[in-house]
């Protein structure tokens, strides 16, 4: 199993909630078995710029590449990426 966790920071704090939403999107494409969006809690001071947190779990790097290359993946990107400054990425193997 293959998690795909992204962490984004909006350009603008008034955007954060538009990037979540823009975000959510990306759950109606097949392929995911679990997919969750939510903020970032902020609890650790260390680690404030990040607002928004997705979360994702594939079955191998087959269905990932698939999730990935949707039509919707890019129409969000499109939409998403101009209210973002931050955006990092982490694929891992999961070890069970």
């Amino acid at each position: 199993m293959i998690r795909h966790i992204v962490f984004f920071s909006a350009r603008h704090k008034e955007d954060v909630e538009a990037v979540r939403t823009g975000l959510l999107a990306l759950g109606n494409i097949p392929h995911s078995r679990l997919f969750e969006v939510t903020l970032n809690t902020k609890v650790d001071p260390l680690s404030d710029e990040i607002d928004v947190v997705v979360y994702a779990e594939f079955e191998d790097e087959a269905a990932l590449a698939a999730y990935k290359a949707h039509p919707l993946y890019g129409e969000t990107t499109s939409q998403v990426k101009p209210l973002r400054e931050l955006r990092y990425s982490a694929d891992v193997v999961a070890a069970s």
